[in-house]
């Protein structure tokens, strides 16, 4: 069995971004050994059904995990390598945002075990800081990142772009500022409107407009061209990193692997008993926390995932990836054979078209596929 990927979610910010559609709350006060606690017993619960699995990697995200008690980061850490297998140097990502609280806390999170860091960033400018929400200065990002880079042997951060008024000029410039800090991973996404964020009623009443379709190709071509300047490759849609800087947890993802999901809001897909199972916990923090305390674990959903519905999901995330789709083991994964998941006209009209190309064994979204992906997916899968 492959090795599994464990997500920690930890629900707590100090703000709520306007663009935001994440499970995350804002409390005055958070009782932090209560929920980690319950982190520690959902953990343990979860380690017992799936038994000594080997661990690939472990990521805390949010929320705003930055805000966890290092002490709880070093704890779940140090459970999650007796409950299960080390495979080689397990990745550890937590994410930070840059202020000065958080920034404060890095050196205790590399002591904890933490070997990556991702980065709230999302601007380098600070008119779109503000208009984004967020709680830090550019200065405090930059510091933050060079911080960072000296304690963490990898370090990742976020931009947010095809923002309202962007031009093309405006995100090649910042960009390249970005470029120039970055260590081995950029996660570069474009500005999306998600039902019931602030962002979609201004949308809806037209007092926030988004560059237009053409624009935003232009911006999502641009972002990839000046990525390649300074060593980066996208090797997914949204992600660009030097060879071997592979956010490996995100990987395990798109690549339709298991992971195991604890915390407020987690989902996972876990392999148990021959089946693959889709699993949810409560979302909200003090109700997941009186179930974990009361039962173990927070699970409110748990979902056998049929053979074609693996299908469908392998399909909408592995064509998210440069290197596209192992044939072979998608059929290992789902039970499914790639001619009986997709629409076999709409695949050969793709790949005459050259959004898509099939080769030695692989299906993969070609750059004029990867541009339309979402079109292409809404067509080609069944």
């Amino acid at each position: 069995m492959e090795a599994l990927a464990l997500y920690v979610h930890w629900p707590f910010c100090l703000a709520k971004c306007p663009y935001c559609d994440f499970n995350s709350h804002v409390r005055e006060r958070i009782d932090q050994k209560r929920f980690a606690a319950a982190l520690r017993a959902e953990l343990a619960w979860e380690a017992a059904r799936l038994g000594r699995r080997k661990l690939a990697s472990i990521f805390f995200g949010g929320g705003t995990p930055s805000l966890m008690a290092p002490e709880t980061v070093a704890a779940l850490i140090a459970d999650a390598r007796l409950l299960f297998d080390a495979e080689g140097e397990v990745e550890i990502t937590l994410e930070a945002n840059p202020t000065s609280v958080e920034s404060g806390k890095l050196a205790a999170f590399r002591e904890a075990g933490v070997n990556r860091i991702s980065m709230g960033i999302q601007s380098l400018r600070e008119e779109p800081l503000r208009a984004l929400g967020r709680q830090h200065s550019a200065g405090q990002a930059v510091a933050a990142l060079e911080t960072a880079r000296r304690l963490f042997p990898r370090v990742s951060f976020d931009l947010i772009y095809a923002r309202p008024g962007q031009t093309m000029a405006d995100w090649r410039a910042e960009l390249r500022e970005a470029l120039a800090l970055a260590h081995d991973h950029l996660s570069l996404y474009q500005l999306t409107i998600e039902p019931g964020t602030a962002y979609e009623a201004l949308h809806r009443r037209g007092e926030l407009v988004l560059p237009d379709e053409e624009l935003a190709a232009a911006l999502y071509e641009a972002t990839a061209e000046e990525a390649a300047k300074f060593g980066l490759r996208g090797y997914e849609i949204s992600n660009y990193a030097v060879p071997g800087g592979e956010s490996r947890h995100n990987l395990a993802y798109w690549r339709y692997g298991d992971y195991a999901g604890i915390g407020p809001g987690a989902h996972g897909r876990v392999s148990v008993g021959g089946q693959l199972l889709a699993t949810r916990r409560h979302r909200a923090p003090e109700p997941w926390a009186e179930m974990v305390e009361a039962r173990g674990h927070g699970t409110t959903r748990e979902d056998p995932v049929a053979p074609v519905e693996r299908a469908r999901e392998a399909l909408l995330m592995g064509l998210r990836l440069a290197e596209g789709i192992d044939e072979a083991r998608f059929a290992r994964r789902t039970g499914v054979a790639m001619d009986d998941a997709v629409d076999g006209d709409v695949l050969a009209q793709a790949i005459e078209e050259g959004y898509v190309a099939r080769d030695g064994g692989r299906l993969v979204a070609l750059a004029e596929g990867r541009l339309r992906l979402d079109a292409l997916l809404g067509a080609l899968v069944l």
